[in-house]
C-alpha cells in the first residue's frame, strides 16, 4: 500500500493537505506546498522541446537528490515485498517490468513519477526502450487524433493540436450528427474529479492525499468547509471535517454533517448513478462543467507541448476520468467541457490547465462552441462553452485562498507565456478578465447569428454570477439554457430568478465535499434539491425537460424548458 511506502526511510514522507481556504493563517499552507515547494526542481522540463529536455547520467549533480534511491531501487529495492505499490509505474514509463528494468529505466522512473517524491533532475541518456528524455503520451487518446474525417480535412481543429493550447478559442469544433427520431437524453455534470492519491508528483509537489484512506488508487474526495445557507457562520472547518474523514465518522464534529457511506465516497456514488441511468437511457454526449481534478487540476506545470501528454496527466485521466466513467451508455460518447478555476490551478494559474486542453476529451480551448444536428429528428442545437473563471481572478492580495492570481500562492516567475496563457502574475487579473470580455463579445455574435432551434450555454461559476449579463443573452439573443457548476451541490433554478432564463447549478459530481451535509433529514443550509448529483436533459424539438438525479440514482425534480 502506499501508505507503507511512507514509512520507509529511503523515501520521502508525504504532506497532509490542509484547508483549501486556510483561513485561520497559522503557518504555511501544506496545499500552497503543491504550488510552491520544490519549483526549483521544474526546470527544462516544464517548457520541453519536442526533443525533449537535456538527457545526463545518474552521478550528474543534478540528480544527487534521486541518486542514492534510483541505486537502492535498481538493487535490493525491487525485492522489497511492497515493491509492487511502490513501482506500479515502471511498466507504463519505461515499456518493463521493474524486475527486468536497467539503470536507466530507474532513472527515468525517478524523473517522470518518483515514488516517495525524490525526483530525478535530469532523465537518462540510455534506457531500454528510447526516447529515454521524455515522460509523455501521443495527446490524441482523448479524441482529436482519431476524430474521423481527419484524412479528407486534416487541417480540422478536431484533427490537429494547436501550436498553443488557446489557439482555438472562439472555434466551433466539426458538428455533430446525432441520428434517431428522439426524445435524446444529454447528461450534464460537473465539480466531479478527486484527487489522485497514487500519482507520483514531480516538481517536488506532495502526494494528493488528504487523509489516511486516500493514499489509494482511484478518486478521494477533498474535504473542504461546511457553512449554513447565509454563509455567515462557518459550521466545520478543514480540520474538523478531516477528522470526520480519518475517523470514518468515529470522531467528527455534528456541525460537519458527515454521513458515512456518502461523503467519503461521492465521486463513486454519482459515477455509478450515472452508469446505470446510462445504460437504460443511452446519452448522446456530456455536459462538463469543470473542475475535473481537485485540488489544483493537472499537477505538473503549464508548458508541455500540445502534441504530448505528460505522465501526470495520463495518470490523473485514467485514474480520475478514463476509470470511472465507463460502460454501457458512455463508452465512447463525448464530453463537451469548459476548465473550472480548479482545472486553472485554483490557487495559482501555473499548473497543467493546457494538459487538459491537449488530452480533449473535448475541451479544444478555453472558449468554443458546437453545433448539434438531430438530423432525423428535424432539429438543431448550437452549444456554447464559456469561461467564467475571471470570477476568480483578483487583485493581487486578495483573497489569497480563491484567487488564481494571488501574490501568496503563486511562485515567483510564474508564467504561461509559452501555452498562450498569462504572463505574469502582475498580467494574471487583467489576462482573464480580458478573456472574460472576449468570450461576452464571442457569445453575444454567436447567439445573434445562430439558427439553431435552441441556444445553449455551459461554463463553470454557477447561477447568479454575472446575472444582468446572461439576462441579457436569454432577453435580448435567444440564449434557452444556462448549465453552470461551482457550488458543490445540485440547483435547478426557476426561470424566474434570472429573468426568464432556465439555469442549473451541477457542482455535485462528488470530487469535493458538498456545500451542506447530504443527510436528507438536515436540509436547513441547503441551497437547491441535492447535494451529490447530476443531470438528465430529455431533448427534443419543443422542450427540454431537465431531471435532477441524486446520487443514490432517485430522480428529485423535473422542469421543462420551451425554445425563445
Amino acid at each position: 500500500m502506499i501508505s507503507k511506502l511512507l514509512g520507509l526511510a529511503a523515501l520521502v514522507a508525504a504532506v497532509e493537505l490542509p484547508d483549501d481556504e486556510c483561513a485561520d493563517g497559522e503557518g504555511q499552507c501544506a496545499l500552497n506546498a503543491l504550488q510552491l515547494r520544490g519549483q526549483q526542481l521544474a526546470s527544462e522540463d516544464s517548457n520541453s522541446s519536442d526533443s525533449g529536455p537535456k538527457c545526463a547520467p545518474l552521478s550528474d549533480p543534478s540528480n544527487s537528490v534521486c541518486a542514492p534511491v534510483v541505486r537502492w531501487a535498481s538493487r535490493g529495492g525491487q525485492y522489497d515485498p511492497h515493491a509492487n505499490d511502490w513501482f506500479q509505474d515502471m511498466q507504463d514509463i519505461s515499456k518493463v517490468s521493474f524486475h527486468h528494468a536497467s539503470l536507466g529505466d530507474w532513472q527515468k522512473l525517478y524523473y517522470c513519477a518518483p515514488p516517495g517524491g525524490k525526483q530525478c533532475g535530469t532523465p537518462p541518456c540510455d534506457c531500454t526502450h528510447p526516447p529515454c528524455n521524455v515522460c509523455s503520451f501521443d495527446s490524441g487518446g482523448g479524441g482529436a487524433a482519431e476524430a474521423k474525417g481527419c484524412a479528407a480535412n486534416p487541417d480540422s481543429i478536431s484533427c490537429k493540436p494547436p501550436k498553443k493550447a488557446l489557439d482555438y478559442n472562439g472555434r466551433a469544433w466539426d458538428p455533430m450528427t446525432v441520428h434517431g427520431f428522439g426524445p435524446f437524453h444529454v447528461f450534464a455534470i460537473g465539480d466531479w474529479g478527486g484527487m489522485d492519491g497514487s500519482l507520483r508528483p514531480i516538481e517536488g509537489r506532495p502526494e494528493l492525499v488528504a487523509y489516511p484512506q486516500g493514499a489509494k488508487s482511484g478518486p478521494s474526495v477533498f474535504p473542504r468547509t461546511r457553512w449554513n445557507k447565509a454563509h455567515t457562520k462557518e459550521l466545520c472547518d478543514h480540520k474538523q471535517f478531516v477528522a470526520c474523514y480519518t475517523t470514518m465518522g468515529m470522531m467528527c464534529d455534528p456541525g460537519c454533517g458527515f454521513v458515512k457511506g456518502i461523503d467519503d465516497q461521492p465521486q463513486t456514488l454519482v459515477a455509478s448513478a450515472m452508469k446505470m441511468h446510462a445504460a437504460k437511457k443511452d446519452p448522446a454526449f456530456i455536459l462538463n462543467v469543470g473542475d475535473n481534478f481537485y485540488w489544483g487540476g493537472i499537477e505538473k506545470t503549464c508548458g508541455t507541448p500540445m502534441n504530448e501528454l505528460s505522465y501526470t496527466a495520463h495518470h490523473q485521466f485514467n485514474s480520475i476520468f478514463e476509470g470511472i466513467y465507463n460502460g454501457k451508455g458512455l463508452d465512447g460518447k463525448v464530453w463537451l467541457s469548459v476548465l473550472g478555476n480548479h482545472d486553472w490551478g485554483g490557487r495559482v494559474f501555473n499548473n497543467g490547465w493546457d494538459q487538459q486542453i491537449a488530452y480533449t476529451w473535448k475541451s479544444p480551448a478555453a472558449y468554443w462552441s458546437q453545433h448539434v444536428d438531430f438530423t432525423d429528428a428535424g432539429f438543431t442545437m448550437d452549444i456554447f462553452l464559456v469561461d467564467s473563471n475571471a470570477m476568480d481572478a483578483k487583485d493581487l492580495m486578495k483573497d489569497s485562498e480563491h484567487n488564481i492570481c494571488g501574490a501568496e500562492h503563486n511562485p515567483a516567475g510564474a508564467t504561461c507565456a509559452s501555452a498562450g496563457g498569462p504572463e505574469s502574475l502582475g498580467s494574471c487579473k487583467q489576462w482573464f478578465w480580458d478573456l472574460w470580455a472576449a468570450n461576452q463579445a464571442w457569445l453575444a455574435e454567436g447567439l445573434s447569428k445562430s439558427k439553431a432551434d435552441w441556444q445553449v450555454a455551459v461554463t463553470h461559476f454557477p447561477c447568479g454570477h454575472e446575472s444582468s449579463f446572461w439576462i441579457g443573452m436569454h432577453q435580448q439573443h435567444g440564449l434557452d439554457l444556462l448549465v453552470t457548476g461551482h457550488r458543490h451541490d445540485q440547483e435547478l433554478w426557476s426561470p424566474g430568478r434570472l429573468g426568464g432564463l432556465t439555469c442549473f447549478v451541477t457542482g455535485g459530481g462528488g470530487g469535493i465535499s458538498s456545500e451542506a451535509t447530504p443527510n436528507i433529514h438536515n436540509k436547513r443550509d441547503w441551497y437547491g434539491e441535492a447535494q451529490y448529483g447530476f443531470y438528465d436533459l430529455l431533448v427534443s424539438k419543443n422542450t427540454i425537460s431537465i431531471t435532477s438525479i441524486n446520487w443514490n440514482g432517485y430522480e428529485i425534480m423535473t422542469r421543462k424548458v420551451y425554445p425563445k
